[in-house]
């Protein structure tokens, strides 16, 4: 007999003589001169089943195995909310990073001369007005943006929230004008006299897109205006001459402004937080970014076992926005009602909540937010508040009439209602449910709108439009080309919309597998 099972042998009357006193004890607890009955649901069990496995406690308390498997849970759960949380910071960042390569910002001016064609990967970009890129950084100081007249815009700061329109929804009216950014905490003079609006800015960074507008279907006078009147200049150079932008057609060239969705996301994510006062976010969302090693002054350096972690929660958090988008259980994301929650109204909304998103009063939307900042960028409330007649309305889908997804190795047909309530255009871009771009296929525009040259009206006014591989003989006008294999999904933008969108007195058909 060896040494070791002597000494096991030995030590085994004492082991069963210890359990047996701690099983004394334990039973002889409730006899003890000061003891409260522990109602149900405090005490821990030795042993709770879980998605995690078993978890094993001592009288409450975790053993190491467990404790290591909680931990890990922990913070996988918290890198899946901080993904979906990071979201719009990263996709501005990621934004922000696609264009450096052009030139130095405040210098920099990209315009789509000939529009925005499906070489570019832009979350649901459109290939019906001018897009012009204005990229401010404000950490050297104050910075004043001559807006050019006629033009649709708006600034989102660096976590992708909206900070002031600028152009035809903001103060002049599309008159253009001067405005001046004034970066956050700061504490100079602030000169007024000139100026549409000063605006403060809770972050250095700051995104002012704006579109304009094509006249006749040309849009050489909307290019026209933005070069002649668009200055950007430090205030403290507002006295002197203005070096000329630089001014870069991005017209048919690749470029991708998409957030990534692997570990990529948390680098641009910890840049975002080194570069933005912690005081432009709230204390939770930071909270959850700091939990996973993204703290403002310190070096983002985690450890072989966190890197896995997040590596797969940036998995888990694409696939879940995926989800939110594609497969929505939220009622109030539908624009209109049929005769099911489900049936015959598969046009969603392109905000629910507003365009911050709120559940109720002060309460957010978590997967309203998801879905809009997964699918697109650029938040403003001329996207989303009725305002008759001036700033733009979507609606948005990627089912068919039957609920199914659409499924580009189909033919499908959609028939719109006469007098499409517009002011300006209305259009149908389809997109990609992959990179939430516009389709790839032989067409350079992927779309048909109000503004198509040959679009055939049938004699009741309603307009038929027409998707697939394939064009029905006599209407290719009305015709969108997609791709065996691939998904898509459609936005319905509406410029200038009326009141029969509002009041719901118009509607679009539901998308139907051709005959």
């Amino acid at each position: 007999m060896s040494t070791l099972s002597r000494i096991r042998r030995r030590a085994a009357p004492t082991v069963a003589c210890l359990a047996l006193a701690f099983l004394s004890v334990a039973a002889q607890a409730d006899t003890y001169k000061y003891s409260t009955p522990i109602p149900p649901g405090i005490a821990s069990p030795d042993t709770v089943e879980t998605r995690l496995g078993t978890l094993r406690f001592f009288d409450g308390f975790p053993d190491k195995a467990s404790a290591e498997k909680l931990w890990d849970n922990l913070d996988f759960q918290r890198s899946v909310q901080a993904f979906l949380l990071g979201m719009p910071a990263v996709s501005q960042a990621a934004n922000r990073e696609a264009f450096r390569p052009l030139g130095p910002l405040n210098t920099l001016l990209p315009i789509y001369e000939q529009l925005t064609d499906s070489r570019s990967l832009i979350l649901t970009g459109n290939d019906n007005t001018v897009y012009n890129w204005v990229w401010l950084d404000l950490s050297e100081g104050p910075m004043v943006l001559e807006v050019p007249p006629k033009v649709l815009g708006t600034a989102n700061d660096m976590w992708q929230r909206w900070v002031v329109d600028v152009g035809i929804t903001g103060r002049d009216k599309g008159e253009g004008g001067k405005y001046l950014f004034l970066p956050p905490g700061y504490k100079g003079n602030a000169p007024t006299d000139g100026f549409v609006q000063v605006v403060h800015s809770p972050t250095f960074g700051l995104w002012i897109p704006w579109r304009s507008f094509l006249v006749d279907g040309n849009p050489k006078p909307g290019v026209d205006l933005v070069k002649k009147y668009t200055k950007i200049y430090a205030l403290a150079d507002a006295d002197k001459p203005h070096p000329p932008l630089k001014i870069v057609d991005m017209s048919g060239k690749p470029i991708n402004t998409i957030f990534p969705t692997d570990y990529r996301f948390w680098e641009l994510l910890n840049q975002v937080v080194q570069e933005e006062p912690a005081e432009s976010l709230d204390p939770v969302t930071l909270g959850f970014f700091h939990s996973i090693g993204i703290q403002k002054g310190k070096p983002f350096a985690p450890n072989e076992r966190m890197k896995k972690i997040l590596t797969e929660a940036a998995a888990v958090g694409a696939a879940t926005a995926r989800t939110i988008l594609f497969h929505t259980r939220a009622e109030a994301a539908f624009y209109y009602k049929g005769s099911s929650w489900r049936s015959h109204h598969n046009w969603q909304r392109g905000f629910t909540g507003g365009y911050d998103f709120r559940a109720a009063p002060g309460v957010a939307d978590f997967d309203a937010a998801t879905f809009y900042y997964y699918l697109a960028i650029l938040v403003t409330p001329a996207m989303e508040e009725k305002i008759v007649g001036k700033g733009s309305q979507y609606a948005w889908t990627a089912h068919d009439a039957s609920g199914n997804p659409l499924d580009g190795g189909k033919n499908y047909r959609l028939r719109l209602p006469p007098n499409v309530p517009v002011k300006d255009f209305w259009s149908l871009i389809l997109y990609s449910d992959q990179t939430r771009s516009m389709i790839q296929t032989d067409q350079r525009f992927p779309s048909v709108s109000s503004q198509t040259k040959g679009l055939q009206v049938n004699a009741d006014g309603s307009i038929d439009v027409y998707f697939g591989p394939t064009a029905p003989k006599g209407k290719e006008s009305n015709w969108v080309q997609t791709a065996p294999g691939r998904g898509w999904n459609v936005v319905l933008r509406l410029y200038g919309a009326l009141e029969p969108w509002f009041n719901q007195t118009w509607r679009p058909g539901e998308i139907e597998l051709a005959p």
